[in-house]
């Protein structure tokens, strides 16, 4: 996604009628370690995929993917897309200056955008650099070890944030590309609701039973800066689509346990 002439090769070749753009460096711990790679890898990226699709596919409808991150500390909960955005890390930034980016070009060459801004959301299948599949991993881990007592890590434990399953999610991503208006406009696709990482460690306790949990605070992982809480109002794709979340937290947390559970069983630990 880096080689402009290759993106350009791949949409010319696909002739998409659909383009669902999410490839960046995702990471808001890793963009304090690498906040130059984060910023220019994901806008290049951006910029490439909107020169292949001006010049090979400019009638595709494009769900833009951006990040709820854009917001950083909002004034109102829940927060709803007309807030200014406020980006409060490398990443968000690059976010942020993708969906400028991506309006840029809508509003210049006709471009059929529109941008889905996506709270957390987690799943089987996550790498275990986001929060609730590092804590399935953690939980995958003490079952398989059969242990009585389990020692679960987390940076700071009162950060809030807006979790749905990435299934629910991918629907939504669909819904907006189907929708025949919209385009312009931002998306909330998130729940309008925040739980605490502590929240998750005490609803992961629940599930382990009868495995005692015990949560431990690394301070190494508390960042320097943080957004403290952060949920969505998600009436706008309502309207426009009927999305809604179906399928609850305790779900997505048993069955990515489940899946490390199975991956963690034959492959190396």
């Amino acid at each position: 996604m880096r080689d402009a002439e290759a993106v350009a090769a791949a949409v010319r070749s696909a002739r998409p009628e659909v383009v669902y753009h999410l490839a960046a460096l995702t990471s808001v711990g890793r963009s304090w370690s690498e906040p130059a790679r984060t910023v220019a890898d994901n806008d290049v990226i951006a910029v490439n995929l909107l020169e292949a699709l001006r010049a090979h596919a400019p009638d595709a409808r494009v769900v833009w993917v951006s990040s709820c991150e854009v917001y950083g500390e909002p004034a109102v909960l829940p927060v709803g897309e007309d807030a200014r955005p406020a980006p409060a890390n490398p990443y968000a930034v690059s976010k942020a200056a993708g969906e400028m980016l991506a309006e840029v070009y809508r509003s210049a060459y006709g471009l059929r955008i529109v941008r889905a801004r996506p709270f957390s959301h987690s799943g089987p299948g996550q790498l275990p650099i986001f929060l609730l599949s590092s804590l399935a991993r953690q939980a995958a881990e003490g079952r398989l070890d059969g242990v009585e007592t389990l020692r679960i890590v987390t940076g700071n434990p009162d950060t809030r944030r807006d979790f749905t399953d990435v299934r629910d999610i991918v629907r939504g991503y669909r819904l907006l590309a189907l929708a025949q208006a919209g385009e312009g406009e931002a998306f909330n696709v998130s729940s309008g609701v925040s739980v605490s990482a502590g929240d998750q460690v005490r609803l992961l306790a629940r599930l382990l039973e009868p495995i005692v949990v015990e949560h431990v605070v690394d301070p190494s992982r508390v960042r320097a800066r943080e957004v403290m809480d952060l949920r969505g109002d998600p009436s706008r794709i309502a309207a426009l689509t009927g999305w809604k979340p179906q399928i609850p937290l305790a779900q997505t947390m048993a069955d990515t346990v489940s899946w490390w559970e199975r991956e963690l069983a034959h492959g190396p630990r």
